[in-house]
Parts: C-alpha cells; sequence; structure tokens
C-alpha cells in the first residue's frame, strides 16, 4: 500500500499497447479507427470530406466567392464563405473583417455547422501562411497579378507570380476541377498541372485556348461569351444559359462579366444544374 503509481486515465482502452506491444508486431489501430468512422470506396471518394472551392487572384474575387457560395446554398447544402467582404455562413455574415486569409478559412472550416466551403486566398496569404487545406474539389484562377506589392517574399517580376498562384491548382483533387481564366495565357498554361478536369472561361468565344480545349479534350468544358449570350460548351455541344441582361443580379444591376463567368464555371464545376445558376444569379443580393 502507498507504493503505487498512475500512469494514466483513459476515458477508453488506451492504443499504445497495440502500437507499441511489448511482445509481436505493431497493429494499425488507428487507421481501422479511422477507416471505420470514414470509410474509403470508390462510391465515396470525399467520405470525411465536404466540398472545398479555392479562389485565388485579384479581380472580383470576393463577389466570386460569395456568388458561388449563394448558388451552393441553392442546391441544397450549408455553405460557408470566408473572403476579403467577410464571412458568411448560410444567409448569415458572421465577420465584418478580411478573412481571406490562413485564420479565415481554418475558421470556417473547423465550424461543423458548414457542409461546403468557399475561400478566397491571396498571393501573399500563400506566401507567409499557405493553404487552411490539403486538398480542393474545386480551384479558381482568375489572373496572376500583384507581383509589385511581393517584393518583401523576392516576387520581383511578373512570370515569378506562376510559383505562388500555382498552389491553388496543384491541390485540386483527381475528381475536382480547375476554373481558369483562358483570356490571360499565363493563366491558362496551369492547366497542365491540375489533377483533375480543367473548366475554362472567356470573354471571346473564339478565344484560340478555348477552341483547343474543346476539341482536344474528349470534351473539355468551357464558358464563354458568344454575341451577348452566356454559352455552357462541352465539346461540340452549347447550351445557351441566357444573355448577359437577363443574367443580372437583383435591380438590373450586371456584375463584371468575366467575374460572372467564373463564378458560373464554378457553380457547373460543381454540378450545379444551368438553371439553378441562371435563377440563382438572379436572386442574388450582393452588398459590399
Amino acid at each position: 500500500q502507498g507504493q503505487g503509481a498512475i500512469l494514466e486515465v483513459n476515458a477508453g482502452p488506451g492504443l499504445l499497447m497495440h502500437l507499441k506491444p511489448t511482445n509481436g508486431a505493431p497493429r494499425p489501430v488507428g487507421m481501422a479507427i479511422a477507416d471505420h468512422l470514414f470509410p474509403r470506396s470508390e462510391e465515396d471518394r470525399d467520405a470525411g470530406r465536404i466540398p472545398v472551392v479555392g479562389i485565388v487572384g485579384t479581380r472580383e474575387n470576393a463577389f466570386i466567392a460569395r456568388l458561388v457560395g449563394w448558388l451552393l446554398q441553392l442546391s441544397g447544402k450549408r455553405t460557408g464563405v470566408a473572403s476579403s467582404e467577410g464571412m458568411f455562413l448560410a444567409t448569415r455574415q458572421t465577420q465584418k473583417t478580411d478573412t481571406a486569409n490562413w485564420a479565415g478559412a481554418h475558421r470556417l472550416l473547423t465550424n461543423r455547422l458548414a457542409e461546403a466551403a468557399v475561400i478566397q486566398t491571396t498571393p501573399r496569404s500563400i506566401l507567409e501562411e499557405g493553404l487552411a487545406y490539403d486538398r480542393c474539389l474545386i480551384g479558381v484562377v482568375t489572373d496572376m497579378d500583384g507581383y509589385e506589392t511581393l517584393a518583401d517574399h523576392d516576387v520581383l517580376e511578373a512570370g515569378q507570380m506562376r510559383r505562388v498562384i500555382r498552389t491553388q491548382i496543384d491541390v485540386v483533387l483527381t475528381h475536382g476541377a480547375g476554373v481558369l481564366n483562358a483570356d490571360l495565357p499565363e493563366v491558362a498554361d496551369l492547366a497542365e498541372l491540375s489533377d483533375g478536369e480543367v473548366i475554362l472561361y472567356s470573354l471571346d468565344a473564339a478565344n484560340a485556348v478555348v477552341a483547343a480545349h474543346r476539341q482536344d479534350n474528349e470534351g473539355g468544358r468551357a464558358v464563354f461569351v458568344k454575341g451577348n449570350n452566356v454559352v455552357l460548351a462541352t465539346g461540340a455541344q452549347e447550351r445557351v444559359l441566357g444573355t448577359l441582361d437577363a443574367l443580372a443580379l437583383p435591380g438590373g444591376k450586371r456584375p463584371d462579366t468575366p467575374a460572372l463567368l467564373a463564378a458560373i464555371a464554378t457553380a457547373w464545376a460543381l454540378d450545379i444544374s444551368p438553371d439553378l445558376i441562371g435563377a440563382g444569379i438572379k436572386t442574388f443580393e450582393y452588398t459590399n
């Protein structure tokens, strides 16, 4: 009596005896528990993950993030958005300060109420903090502007931005997609880095990069403007989503066209139906 000692207190059986047994070979019980909680199979490749959309660039990216979040919400998923215009969950703004950074993304991803996440980031945030997630379902790149503000990270010319921006496409899942601005050659060139599908968007229906993508990639998808129409194309097949005038926000306000195309392409990559995309744009109450 009086010679005992407490080694550990467990709410349940410990794993140490299995991981580091006195006799015999270690057994991967931790992996067995994880596989039981989050089964892995071809039929359910996203077990343990929620759909994550990552957006990088400098051109109207907060608008893109919020519109995509709204369309995901309409599709039936409680969606969180972390953007430079604040954080949103479902239809409610939960934070008004800039959340287009690692801390904002992490806060959103650890919110158990979020069933999908749309996360805006910046080149500076990537350089200083990295991404708050390991992989994303959809990666969006709008542009590679802004090298002038990154001299403190030895980014001294426009060509160096590829090493920074490629991060967003490097993390796309194999069953996901990269959404790229085909009007900027340096952005379109990131297509080769995507492990998943690539969807291009352009203001020009005759864009040579888009034409080659549609022809060479077994029905590659693209979103572009043809006349005054927004067109969704899969290979040679084309579907008119609506005119630019019809795809206006409530009150008739027309959004920035490249940003609108990026959001449409992203929603399409998420398998949101064209009819819902069109209806969602017209009901998106955007204030900043």
